[in-house]
């Protein structure tokens, strides 16, 4: 296989109860052996794979994803059983399982993806803290403005209500 690069690992990456996870086909496209061989492992070994590494997806949640990305219907197409997924500690448990220099250089560059895209996350929210922190300052001064306003309208004497009015009639 060619370079993976972190953009296709990202189109492969999804979010499933609150967990970005990847599937098992792609996992072992990527580490290019057969769906089948890379589940086989993974049972032989499923001491390395508590249910916060890995999981099987429910029948509505594969539906669910199904319908919502064109990708994930060509990654589960003709398979019999439901997809198993990884969370980003699974796949590091899996670079212990599948030993080959391939597996090595593609499970690098999935948790490099990974962490990219927790440290993205984080940053966003930081930011967020910050717009949230300028919005309440901004409505403090419009607050003071608005006072101020109010306070020049009771001082300033009404206009009369007969008055020549300047500009065209």
């Amino acid at each position: 296989m060619s370079k993976i690069t972190p953009k296709e690992i990202e189109k492969m990456i999804y979010v499933v109860r609150g967990q970005k996870v990847m599937l098992d086909s792609d996992l072992a496209e990527l580490y290019c052996v057969l769906t089948k061989n890379l589940n086989k492992a993974v049972k032989r070994n499923s001491e390395k794979f508590p249910s916060d590494f890995m999981f099987k997806l429910t029948k509505k949640e594969y539906e669910d994803l199904r319908f919502q990305f064109g990708t994930f219907k060509n990654a589960t197409k003709g398979r019999k059983y439901l997809p198993s997924v990884f969370t980003e500690y699974g796949v590091v448990a899996l670079s212990g399982v599948l030993s080959s220099d391939v597996a090595t250089r593609v499970n690098i560059s999935i948790v490099r993806t990974f962490i990219k895209m927790r440290h993205l996350l984080a940053s966003e929210e930081s930011l967020t803290d910050r717009v949230g922190k300028l919005e309440q300052g901004t409505d403090k001064l419009f607050r003071i403005v608005f006072e101020r306003l109010e306070n020049m309208e009771e001082k300033s004497p009404l206009l009369p209500k007969k008055r020549n009015r300047i500009g065209l009639k």
